[in-house]
């Protein structure tokens, strides 16, 4: 009986365990918050504010950057359910329809993510000073592949690295996330893309080197 009792309690302790190990997520449907993108090489770097709506698939961006000594600003909408993203300047009041890779959505962990582990940012030592967040990565569509750090409790997306060959790697963070939307209409392509047609280009962009297409531009004007 005492051995049938442990394996009871080894089986209910694995169990357990096993409960707790975390898993693929989805973070809040609708969610608004700050984003900086940088560069390793650091002649890139750019801040802004992000909204995401899970519901219509859809990201906005709008970013201040800098390349070298060159400014910028970046406003894109990302329709991922379209698999189309607009890349509006508004200086120059202008606004391209281009195409979006949509294998990899970046609000949430998808369901073939591997995770790395767990680690506490900030500290452990006591309540409220540091936060969980789960580790995880993968791969992405031409030869990239990606990490990504969630919050344990939520799904908060914290930060995103990514590397493809052709654009090296890249760096996402996001930061004061609040749930709900400030501007619903942020998800409607302005009245200036109206009559933008779509580009073609052998392959599609994905979140990571659409953020980086007007730093690119940038550089080359230099």
């Amino acid at each position: 009986m005492n051995i049938i009792s442990a394996l009871s309690v080894l089986g209910l302790l694995l169990a357990g365990a096993s409960a707790q190990k975390p898993k693929p997520c989805v973070a809040p449907p609708l969610m608004t918050g700050g984003v900086t993108l940088m560069t390793p090489s650091g002649l890139y770097t750019s801040s802004g504010t992000i909204s995401y709506d899970a519901f219509g698939q859809k990201i906005r961006v709008r970013n201040f950057g800098f390349v070298g000594n060159e400014t910028f600003a970046i406003d894109q909408l990302m329709l991922f359910n379209k698999k189309v993203y607009y890349e509006i300047n508004w200086k120059e009041f202008t606004c391209k329809k281009k195409r979006l890779n949509t294998d990899f959505i970046p609000m949430h962990v998808p369901d073939n993510a591997v995770m790395m582990g767990q680690a506490v940012l900030g500290s452990s030592s006591s309540w409220g000073m540091g936060v969980l967040v789960n580790n995880w990565h993968g791969l992405l569509p031409n030869n990239g592949y990606y990490m990504s750090v969630f919050s344990d409790i939520g799904c908060i997306p914290m930060t995103f690295t990514s590397y493809t060959p052709s654009s090296g790697w890249t760096m996402v963070s996001t930061y004061n996330w609040v749930l709900g939307l400030t501007n619903p209409m942020d998800f409607f392509p302005p009245v200036i893309c109206g009559k933008s047609e779509l580009e073609e280009s052998e392959t599609a962009d994905t979140m990571f080197t659409a953020l980086e297409s007007l730093a690119r531009k940038t550089k080359n004007m230099e």
